[in-house]
């Protein structure tokens, strides 16, 4: 590969770009071998092949999308956190660090493994839409950017709920590496100032926005150091009230309470409110103070006789996994070669059917539950027959539950367009010294989420009523309505054998996430990699013109281009659409893995961007 093809696939590499990095007609291919004859390859402790290495953990492991939010989590377990304590300090220095991606004003999706109980958990903390956008006519454009995009925030219910229920620490002392890096700065890395450069019109529409991210009234370059003081004083202000509270005698839950009532129901909830009133917004106090985060069961299946747990309903992500984990459970992919194009056609085909029916079923669990049969080997044998090892399937109707299948609580209203948008999600996996593991995916809904900076609080609220993540059909139970909790992607997965976690992970990046999620399992549970291979491993994911929603859409089929010609050729034969990406351009995973009997974790974090595991 000549010097400028290397420069030009860095490049990509570095700021995530899309298909329109690569080469066209003449570009050189970048097969996996001619990676791995120009990029020196490290051999991991189990003798398999990857280029950064798996990082072991005695006392603990952090995995995220940014290394200063990994080593935030680090502090924490060094200073005796537990998981659930390190995870919040991860998501609030996610808040700084990954700006477009996460924040204090969206959601989180997370899944807990607890060592005491033996138990998994989930937590569904997306939010909730404005009650008012229920005698508002919506329209796609306005669910998508501004302030009437807004959604209840639900991340800081969240990290009290966390603290509360598996924390040691207080939310001053979670948040203390947050507060630091808000205050004191930390410098812009590529992806960052990349999804700014990508957004311009966010820092003309909105002044807020621009007081914030180009004070200078200049887009920032890569490294250059900045401070988010806004987004300290509103941290702060979550902390004074809690140790308020402590001096005038309170315990430690009552002063974590006392932090989410001052910001749901207290001056901070009034002051959003009073901004988003000027600037016509839909929320109002009564959305914040009748918020709360929900504990929920989570999603549970088996495959190849491990136990399979995440988020369900509102995590559509984590349930596509679980159902296209189901369908592949029988076929024998252990007897084909890794990346084949015969594995990966399989693949494809059961993220088309997971796709198809999470559409279908999955919507706010307040509202509908997800069918008991949906996540079922039953339903999977059945969905299953739509696959043929010779032919690309079109895009497929969901599957029938008969008397489970979910119906619209109202009618009414107007069919509305989809706004495409990259994924604005974060991830992070904590392990403790106890055996405890947090696997979370804090979001904005689509990158930089409403896109407005509500008032000097230094907060973006979530979109997550989006057309994308909402259904787009009046009659679908998806539909945005006032007062619905908001669908995501999140896919935090955790994976059991014989009782003992051996792999929990995530990932980020919009529509890819449970494709990238799925694929890395596969590695790992089918063909034996370690978690580093199996997150390096090229991958596939799905994109459809213009959504999943719909039965028969196109469905364009993203590879990255170090897979051989030969799969690519293959795959193009049998009728597959495929589109190429740069060698690292489809998703991001982290996660952790153990190998059955053996008492060592080790963690991995996906090259692709800037996510970075560290050990203890």
């Amino acid at each position: 590969m000549t010097l400028i093809g290397r420069l030009s696939l860095l490049v990509c590499v570095l700021v995530g770009c899309a298909g329109a990095c690569v080469e066209r007609g003449d570009r050189e291919r970048v097969s996996s071998a001619s990676v791995d004859a120009e990029i020196p390859v490290t051999v991991l402790t189990d003798g398999l092949l990857a280029h950064r290495p798996a990082v072991p953990g005695v006392q603990g492991l952090v995995a995220a999308g940014h290394p200063l939010a990994s080593m935030a989590g680090m502090r924490v377990l060094m200073q005796g956190g537990t998981a659930a304590d390190a995870a919040v300090t991860v998501m609030g220095t996610l808040a700084s660090v990954e700006p477009m991606a996460s924040g204090v004003g969206g959601g989180v999706v997370l899944t807990v493994y607890d060592a005491e109980t033996n138990g998994v958990y989930t937590l569904n903390a997306t939010g909730v839409a404005a009650a008012r956008l229920g005698t508002a006519e919506p329209d796609a454009a306005s669910l998508y950017r501004g302030v009437r995009a807004g959604v209840v925030p639900g991340l800081v219910g969240a990290w009290i709920e966390l603290l509360e229920r598996f924390g040691v620490m207080t939310l001053g002392q979670a948040l203390q590496p947050a507060i630091e890096y808000a205050e004191q700065g930390h410098p812009l890395t590529a992806p960052a100032v990349a999804a700014m450069a990508a957004a311009p019109e966010l820092f003309e529409r909105y002044p807020t926005t621009a007081a914030v991210f180009m004070p200078d009234g200049e887009l920032p370059e890569v490294g250059h150091p900045v401070s988010y003081p806004d987004l300290a004083r509103t941290l702060h202000k979550l902390v004074e009230a809690e140790e308020t509270s402590r001096i005038n005698g309170a315990d430690r839950q009552a002063g974590l309470r006392a932090a989410f009532t001052r910001f749901y129901r207290g001056d901070m909830a009034r002051d959003m409110v009073r901004f988003l009133d000027r600037e016509e917004g839909l929320l109002t106090r009564g959305d914040f103070a009748g918020y709360q985060p929900e504990w929920t069961e989570p999603a549970t299946t088996t495959y190849r006789g491990y136990e399979i747990h995440g988020p369900a309903a509102p995590a559509r992500g984590g349930v596509e996994v679980l159902l296209a984990l189901d369908v592949l459970d029988g076929f024998d992919l252990a007897s084909m070669e890794p990346g084949s194009a015969d594995v990966l056609h399989l693949i494809i085909e059961a993220v088309k059917i997971a796709k198809a029916d999470a559409h279908r079923f999955v919507a706010d669990p307040g509202e509908v539950e997800v069918p008991p049969g949906l996540i079922s080997k039953a339903f999977a044998d059945v969905r299953r027959r739509l696959i043929s090892p010779d032919e690309a399937m079109v895009f497929p109707a969901p599957g029938s539950l008969a008397e489970g299948e979910p119906e619209a609580r109202a009618s009414g209203g107007r069919r509305l367009d989809e706004m495409s948008a990259p994924g604005g999600t974060a991830s992070l996996s904590v392990f403790d010294r106890w055996g405890n593991i947090v696997v979370a995916n804090p979001t904005l809904g689509s990158r930089w989420g409403t896109g407005v900076v509500v008032g000097n609080t230094g907060l973006i609220l979530q979109n997550g009523m989006r057309i994308g993540a909402a259904a787009p059909d009046p009659d679908h139970p998806g539909y945005p309505r006032g007062g619905r909790v908001p669908v995501v992607n999140g896919a935090p997965t955790l994976v059991l054998n014989e009782g003992q976690v051996v792999l929990a992970l995530a990932g980020q990046e919009g529509r890819s996430v449970g494709p990238a999620v799925l694929q890395t399992i596969v590695n790992v549970i089918d063909f034996g990699m370690g978690i580093q291979e199996a997150i390096e491993a090229p991958r596939v994911s799905l994109r459809a013109t213009p959504s999943f929603f719909e039965e028969g859409v196109a469905v364009t089929v993203q590879l990255e281009d170090r897979m051989p010609d030969s799969v690519l050729n293959r795959l193009a034969a049998l009728g597959h659409e495929v589109e190429l990406l740069p060698g690292y351009g489809i998703g991001n995973v982290q996660g952790m893995f153990r190998r059955s009997g053996s008492g060592v974790m080790v963690a991995g974090a996906d090259p692709r961007q800037t996510m970075y595991a560290v050990g203890w």
